[in-house]
């Protein structure tokens, strides 16, 4: 729908509103104007327009301002408008000429009433007469969109083929008088009485809206606040009643409202000259910004901290509390002989002494030479002479249980992997509890560990 104003394009956007028209809801679009240029010129807001209404199944209603008062003349409303006829060929087309209050097709010159007169031919658009300041032809445009549209809808449904299906059921019946006999309605003499009855009754005290909606058409419109009896006539169509909710609105007013309105007027100017509202100064001197520099660098090695904790391996790894960490022996055979020599006492000749021979560990396969426990095994493969059995053997470890028959490192790791994962899936499965296993909820239940119950006795219930 295109709208005629003083200022063109006024609007930016689509307006959607409603109607009703003989027990239905319409729904009305008024779409911003459009300019007369070629297609692949116009902006979005043009073309928003257009496809509306190029794509809705809609009746299309055509603005033309007769005053000319928007800025265009009719001769370039006609080419626009015939411009943009094509896109509604299969739809109902109304052109609607407004302002007639202002200058009529009669008072304009012969050359500018043959545009109209031409318009006019064509029989498949109708040209209608309006003002909408008079509401002059407002209801007889409003109806003539609405039949066309209406009419539309039908003949488009009728071509369907759930058309046939639906006549196919319809049968309208027309009987044809068997005789010339007159034949008038029976009406009962108990409803002849009441009709009587009524009709000798004054007239009510007033029309039903039903009674007043069909005497005035289309003109009518629903008015509610007519039957507000608390109000006075002369208050019914105040914006603000004088009485809401039975309290008195005056009642509210401060008297002093206005005297209050000038003094925070006159703190606030107060406020306005002695700056509170003024910005402060945030120029930054070198000192701030080397502070802010320092900052900067403080904030982004925090979060290059954080980061590098979460992306750590050892997240998922339990930690050793400190109490329970293995302490660390720093005890040794030289830190022995220095500290009795600082003693005074003479360590001379002691090389071969007790303190200072290897311990065999046989059950961890460690030898502890000095502090330190070092694996046996090099010292197996070198045949050292220090660590011997009592028969005076070389000593030898027996391979793990894990290494036997396995040929090479990668076979070893597979073998690790799969019994790893072999006794992860009975634990998983076999050590947790299921729906079949015993469960008691109760060791001893009343029912079970009490005695029968004598004549009388009810009291364990």
């Amino acid at each position: 729908m295109w709208k005629c104003s003083p200022t063109p394009s006024p609007r930016k956007s689509l307006y959607v509103g409603h109607t009703d028209y003989k027990y239905l809801r319409w729904q009305v679009i008024d779409t911003p104007g459009i300019l007369d240029h070629p297609l692949e010129e116009r902006n979005v807001i043009e073309m928003q327009a257009i496809t509306a209404l190029a794509h809705l199944r809609a009746c299309v209603l055509y603005f033309m301002d007769i005053s000319e008062q928007c800025g265009h003349s009719l001769e370039e409303q006609v080419k626009l408008f015939e411009s943009i006829k094509p896109l509604f060929t299969n739809k109902p087309l109304i052109l609607a000429i407004n302002k007639i209050d202002i200058l009529t097709p009669e008072d304009l010159p012969e050359e500018r009433r043959a545009i109209i007169t031409k318009l006019q031919e064509d029989k498949n658009i109708p040209v209608m007469l309006m003002s909408t300041v008079q509401e002059t032809g407002v209801m007889e445009v409003k109806t003539e969109a609405c039949e066309r549209l209406l009419s539309y809808r039908v003949d488009q449904k009728m071509r369907t083929k759930k058309v046939d299906n639906i006549l196919n059921r319809l049968h309208v019946a027309m009987p044809a008088p068997r005789d010339d006999k007159l034949r008038a309605p029976c009406i009962p003499e108990k409803a002849s009485a009441r009709l009587l009855q009524n009709a000798d009754k004054a007239e009510r005290k007033r029309k039903l809206e039903k009674e007043i909606e069909e005497e005035m058409g289309d003109d009518y419109t629903l008015d509610l606040k007519k039957n507000y009896s608390e109000i006075p006539e002369e208050e019914r169509y105040d914006i603000i009643p004088e009485f809401w909710q039975g309290h008195n609105i005056a009642d509210y007013i401060d008297a002093d409202i206005f005297d209050k309105l000038e003094e925070l007027e006159r703190e606030e100017g107060l406020r306005e000259e002695s700056g509170v509202y003024k910005v402060p100064d945030m120029t930054m001197d070198e000192t701030l910004k080397e502070i802010r520099e320092i900052a900067k660098q403080i904030r982004g090695k925090r979060f290059e901290l954080r980061d590098e904790k979460r992306l750590s391996s050892r997240k998922n790894k339990p930690v050793i509390p400190r109490n329970k960490q293995p302490k660390v022996r720093d005890r040794s055979v030289q830190k022995l002989v220095s500290t009795m020599e600082g003693l005074g006492v003479d360590m001379s000749g002691s090389e071969n002494a007790n303190f200072t021979k290897s311990v065999v560990d046989l059950r961890r396969g460690q030898v502890a030479v000095g502090s330190k426990k070092v694996p046996m095994q090099p010292l197996l493969d070198k045949e050292s002479s220090a660590v011997v059995r009592k028969t005076g053997q070389p000593l030898k470890r027996a391979p793990s249980r894990d290494t036997l028959g396995i040929k090479n490192l990668a076979i070893r790791k597979k073998a690790q992997i799969m019994a790893k994962r072999d006794i992860a899936k009975k634990v998983t499965s076999r050590g947790l509890k299921g729906e079949a296993d015993r469960f008691i909820g109760t060791k001893m239940p009343k029912h079970l560990f009490s005695g029968k119950r004598g004549n009388g006795k009810t009291d364990r219930r």
